[in-house]
């Protein structure tokens, strides 16, 4: 992959647990600077839960590998052009080269 094809800038978020006095609250807040990546998208949907329809779209970012994208996880999620995605898998391509990262996001937002 050449550095060309890396033209989105995405940011990473990491939950952390919030007591605001009568309970825990999960919040999201922005993980290290934002990094360059492709994305394509794969999929889409829509699917009928607990009587509502909702809209999701599957997409493939692919980044550098680096000590900063290598700790990533599941329980991250990033922001790409202003819609919040789910990670649902990371794989290494390459031998530390780059990172493909599967996410979801709700396409009717």
């Amino acid at each position: 992959m050449t550095a060309g094809n890396l033209d989105r800038r995405v940011q990473f978020q990491r939950a952390s647990i919030s007591d605001d006095g009568f309970q825990s609250v999960e919040t999201f807040a922005a993980h290290g600077s934002p990094v360059w990546s492709s994305k394509a998208d794969i999929s889409d949907g829509e699917r009928f839960r607990a009587g509502e329809v909702a809209a999701q779209i599957t997409s493939r970012f692919q980044v550098r590998h680096s000590a900063f994208t290598a700790a990533l996880t599941p329980k991250d999620r990033l922001v790409c052009e202003g819609r919040t995605f789910d990670i649902v898998g990371i794989k290494q391509i390459g031998r530390r080269v780059m990172l493909e990262i599967t996410a979801a996001a709700r396409a009717d937002n």
